[in-house]
């Protein structure tokens, strides 16, 4: 099932796109319903409960809602693998900076903003916004020292992440959790894919267009960390808990590293899609 948080008649609310009726089945309306989708995802057979019998709930016209990110106020900052395509590794500082072991920062949670949602453009701090096309992972079960053969049972699903990056502020400051945190820099969405719906997450393309242009084109089976190690060295000495987003990487293209350099400018328009997820699209606000 495709699983998304959104507003209607000035109420968040969450549930599952109906995509035959162009229609959200509003879930959160279940007597005794989890507030929130994380919360649900932590409840677990809730969720179950519903996939059993979707087609008594009721639902609601696309066209009336206001899209939100799935998780719209993750508990945590959004943990964020660097570097984790060797194209991208090498475009970005050459051979040299191809990491040995996984690369973590991390994102702030008010950055994330929902498919459709404007990317501030901050003219007064930066004049090198960047796109970063991402494979993430949302985390459905809490766990730590989980083991890789087990990692995937943790997994609740899958979606598609914008890492804005605001490459100078990047620079400046020696560090990445800055320039990636302005918020609305994590655009999320449009939903959340649950994970019996991906036979393998390890073979699938993926692609960013700014204008229409193709900037990325690759796919997950050209990660350096896979799924499973990365959440296996995540939990060593932390707990992963339901609700977790876990961003893969972004492969080779970004626009800081185009001769001429091509990032973002307002009025610009980035589609990312990843197989058999779906497409995210925000624009750069004018």
């Amino acid at each position: 099932m495709k699983w998304m948080s959104f507003k209607h008649e000035g109420k968040e609310k969450y549930g599952f796109y109906l995509a035959e009726k162009q229609a959200v089945a509003a879930v959160s309306d279940i007597d005794g319903a989890p507030i929130t989708l994380a919360a649900a995802i932590e409840e677990g057979q809730f969720l179950a409960s519903v996939c059993r019998n979707p087609e008594s709930i009721l639902s609601v016209e696309e066209a009336s809602i206001e899209w939100l990110a799935p998780i719209p106020r993750p508990l945590k900052n959004v943990m964020c693998v660097g570097k984790n395509y060797r194209d991208h590794a090498i475009e970005m500082g050459g051979e040299a900076s191809v990491p040995e072991h996984p690369m973590i920062f991390t994102k702030a949670p008010t950055a994330v903003s929902a498919h459709g949602a404007p990317i501030p453009a901050y003219e007064s701090l930066t004049d090198s916004l960047d796109y970063e096309g991402e494979l993430a992972v949302i985390i459905g079960r809490k766990g730590k020292e989980i083991a890789r053969e087990e990692a995937f049972d943790y997994v609740f699903g899958y979606t598609v992440l914008n890492d804005i990056t605001a490459r100078d502020l990047q620079s400046r400051h020696k560090q990445f959790f800055i320039g990636k945190s302005l918020d609305g820099s994590c655009p999320i969405g449009p939903w959340i894919v649950s994970k019996d719906e991906i036979a393998d997450p390890h073979n699938l393309a993926i692609q960013t267009m700014v204008n229409g242009e193709i900037r990325q084109q690759s796919n997950t089976s050209h990660f350096i960390f896979p799924i499973d190690e990365v959440i296996h060295v995540l939990s060593k000495g932390m707990t992963l808990e339901p609700g977790d987003i876990i961003a893969t990487g972004t492969p080779a293209g970004v626009g800081f590293a185009m001769e001429p350099k091509g990032t973002l400018q307002k009025g610009d328009t980035v589609e990312i899609t990843v197989e058999g997820i779906g497409t995210l699209s925000n624009t750069v606000q004018e």
